[in-house]
């Protein structure tokens, strides 16, 4: 993973990954909306250290158990895909924001970092680096050190999403405005969602 031949590349796999539309951008977008961008950040931070945590454990054998029990799998893309669902039809009900600042994220840091367990995109990215991009030498030095350029590319990433939710959240304690972007980022969600359960 020190090599640069190995690494830019990597790099660029995780930026891409975590940066286009998936349920961790949704959630962090609506978090952005509703809490701002600071009081979001434990979201952002389970997010990144969620995935880092299933990298190096798919690294250190969890991904030869789902091969050996298949069905465990599809249980867990199941229930993340009931989850994602449920969490896109709160959001999608969700009325316009209060003035009285009682708003709260979708889930703090622990929640968000389980949460990653069930969903299917950070699955993909996860046995998707494992697969292509650790070297078999140093096997689980490289695993560390995926993890961690993970963590650093994806808070920045994810945040992004954190700071657009931020910057509509001023538009959003109008019913009409408030109404289309919960209903637009309860469809991105299930789209999401559905894509990435079609691909797997």
């Amino acid at each position: 993973m020190t090599d640069l031949t190995v690494l830019l590349p990597y790099i660029v796999f995780c930026i891409v990954m975590t940066g286009t539309p998936g349920p961790n951008n949704a959630m962090a977008l609506a978090a952005g909306v509703k809490v701002g961008f600071w009081r979001s950040m434990p979201l952002v931070a389970g997010i990144a250290v969620g995935v880092a945590v299933q990298l190096i454990m798919i690294g250190l054998g969890l991904g030869a158990a789902f091969e050996a029990f298949p069905l465990l799998h599809d249980l867990l893309r199941v229930a993340g895909a009931a989850y994602l669902l449920w969490l896109a039809w709160k959001i999608a009900h969700s009325g316009p924001l209060r003035s009285d600042g009682d708003e709260r994220p979708p889930l703090g840091f622990l929640g968000s970092a389980v949460f990653q367990w069930v969903n299917p995109k950070a699955w993909a990215i996860t046995t998707s680096a494992v697969a292509a991009y650790v070297p078999t030498a140093d096997f689980r030095l490289n695993i560390l050190l995926a993890a961690l350029v993970m963590v650093l590319v994806s808070v920045p990433c994810v945040s992004v999403w954190t700071a657009g939710g931020m910057v509509l959240r001023r538009f959003l304690f109008q019913p009409l405005y408030a109404r289309i972007f919960n209903v637009t980022v309860a469809l991105l969600l299930v789209a999401t969602t559905i894509s990435i359960l079609l691909d797997g």
